[in-house]
């Protein structure tokens, strides 16, 4: 693959960036061959094989910049007034018209399977055969090299593509506004993410959405509602999803091509090169680079599971095709961060318990099966590699218990894992109510007695003697544990120990968090060209950890309030975007 060596300047402009392009996924992997090479390719149809399709973005009318990520912008060297230059604008809305000639004028999408929770499916394709189903309406438009990283941009909602089953391929200003406050707030929690770059919306645009009554109960979207468009350019490594592979894994043993296990193997080394060059020797045998994928993608999965729960967040719905091979979060369609602790906690309607708050390791566990399946045809003629990625299957489960162990710990302020004052903890939560990140935070303070975790109790639990008996006894064994178990420096036996231990613990347990709630207000004002909100939202979220000002601490740091709880559109939601 072509690498080129970027210059740390300041990209101040388009041509500055155009400089930088380098398009290692179409230029290494196979096209479409029915594909037309204009990018005019709107409508569903079956796409047999190649490893993408070249489309066009339909350009979104009236565009009007809402925000960038200047965290991001900055890494990446843009100027800030780039994000409201004119051609910037036009061109991550979708108008691929008029780019600099080293830019393509056509971006790409991408077919992938489906499974949910480790169960191949092929019906919610419209052919019934697995061949219409991906990017419908994400459009990858640029590659390049920035300061030796390379970066995928891809717009959702840039318009149809063959996989768009029908839809319009419109993401709403709702949706996005989400995802690009996620994004941005994902990072600075430190959990490895997908990240924002843009967010513009249309003046003029709008697309009907199944949505909720104000103040409705119900768990299905009771109307449909006019809703403006938006773009948002969101920036990955690469978009390449445990179901891609799944998809040429599933072709390939079927034989459906004479290409079918080329396609494979050539998707797999591009995976290894765009994502693990620098754990994986692009010198080894295919089998050896295929066994050391699978480990070392087991080694992020696990974390990053782990990581989302140490933070509060589910991803409601975590099928393969909304799993990253690379490791990080993908696609916030009906996330959440939790608000009242439930093991059972889902923010999505259609998820159900298995995509729940604590299933997520199980969740990620059956994501895992699918990829090592769909990398065992490569192996099949090695037997002995196909029987230690059995193993490395296998072993997830325990890879997954030993992350959570580490981050439960690490939460607590212990130097080791305590199964019996886990267990404890998790059953007061539940009967108390507790408030998830309000009770961890105020544990970070290392607190005498029990009154500041009080604050991140729900109901009127601070009025039941034995409850707060429980807890009293609870905390007494957990500062006991900490003084009789942690090293010297965070034992909290001196006032020095007890600071260090304190400043480490909230650098785990965040401050603020995005939830639902903040973000409600926050999206019904843009719809009317108020964006305040989403700005102060953008400030406060990525200083997660960070004491703010005490306006910021009365408006975020506070638990939900009882008339929103069971409110559609606020503690659930549906997948329409």
């Amino acid at each position: 693959m072509k690498v080129i060596k970027d210059s740390s300047e300041t990209v101040n402009t388009l041509f500055d960036l155009a400089k930088l392009t380098n398009y290692s996924f179409i230029e290494t992997l196979n096209c479409d061959p029915q594909a037309k090479e204009n990018g005019e390719d709107h409508f569903p149809r079956e796409v047999f094989s190649g490893h993408y399709v070249p489309v066009k973005p339909t350009p979104m009318k009236d565009s009007q910049y809402i925000a960038h990520s200047k965290v991001f912008f900055n890494e990446l060297g843009f100027s800030d007034s780039l994000a409201k230059s004119p051609d910037f604008i036009r061109m991550f809305s979708g108008d691929t018209s008029d780019v600099p000639e080293q830019m393509n004028n056509v971006g790409w999408a991408c077919g992938y399977a489906l499974s949910i929770y480790g169960t191949e499916y092929y019906q919610q394709c419209p052919f019934q055969t697995g061949n219409g189903y991906g990017d419908g309406r994400a459009i990858s438009i640029l590659e390049a090299v920035i300061n030796d990283k390379r970066w995928e941009m891809q717009l959702k909602g840039g318009g149809r593509t063959p996989y768009c089953r029908g839809a319009d391929g419109r993401a709403v200003l709702r949706s996005s506004i989400r995802e690009f406050l996620a994004q941005d707030h994902m990072y600075a929690l430190g959990v490895p993410t997908s990240r924002s770059l843009s967010l513009y919306t249309s003046k003029t645009e709008k697309v009907r959405r199944p949505w909720f009554t104000g103040g409705s109960y119900s768990r299905d979207p009771e109307v449909m509602i006019d809703e403006p468009v938006a773009i948002s350019t969101r920036v990955a490594p690469s978009f390449i999803r445990v179901g891609q592979l799944e998809l040429f894994g599933r072709r390939a043993r079927k034989k459906e091509h004479p290409q079918a296990m080329e396609e494979l193997k050539k998707i797999v080394l591009h995976v290894i090169d765009r994502e693990y060059s620098d754990v994986i020797d692009k010198n080894l045998p295919i089998e050896e680079k295929v066994l050391l994928l699978a480990n070392e993608f087991r080694s992020r999965l696990t974390s990053l599971v782990a990581n989302w729960i140490r933070v509060g967040y589910c991803q409601g719905n975590f099928n393969s095709d909304n799993c990253a091979v690379g490791g990080f979060t993908l696609d916030y369609g009906p996330f959440g961060f939790i608000d009242m602790f439930d093991p059972k906690y889902q923010p999505w309607t259609g998820g159900g318990v298995h995509f729940s708050f604590l299933n997520q390791t199980q969740a990620a566990q059956r994501n895992f099966h699918m990829f090592c399946t769909a990398l065992e045809p490569l192996l099949i003629s090695h037997q002995s590699a196909l029987e230690q990625l059995s193993k490395i299957k296998d072993d997830f489960s325990k890879i997954m218990t030993i992350e959570m162990k580490k981050m439960w710990s690490t939460k607590l302020g212990l130097d080791k894992f305590n199964a019996n004052l886990f267990n404890e903890l998790v059953s007061l939560m539940i009967e108390t109510s507790v408030d998830y990140t309000i009770f961890f935070r105020e544990l970070s303070t290392i607190p005498e007695e029990i009154s500041p975790i009080v604050k991140s109790f729900y109901n009127d639990s601070f009025d039941d003697e034995n409850i707060i008996k429980s807890w009293s006894e609870w905390l007494e064994k957990w500062k006991s544990l900490i003084n009789t178990t942690n090293p010297l420096e965070i034992n909290a036996t001196s006032p020095e120990s007890r600071e260090r231990l304190s400043s480490q613990m909230k650098r785990i347990n965040p401050k603020y968090t995005l939830r639902e709630w903040f973000l409600v207000p926050a999206y019904q004002q843009a719809t009317s060209g108020d964006y305040t909100l989403i700005r102060e939202l953008q400030e406060v979220m990525t200083n997660p950890y960070a004491e703010q000002s005490k306006e910021i601490e009365e408006k975020y740091y506070r638990e939900k309030p009882s008339h929103l709880f069971d409110i559609a559109g606020i503690s659930h939601i549906s997948c329409s975007s």
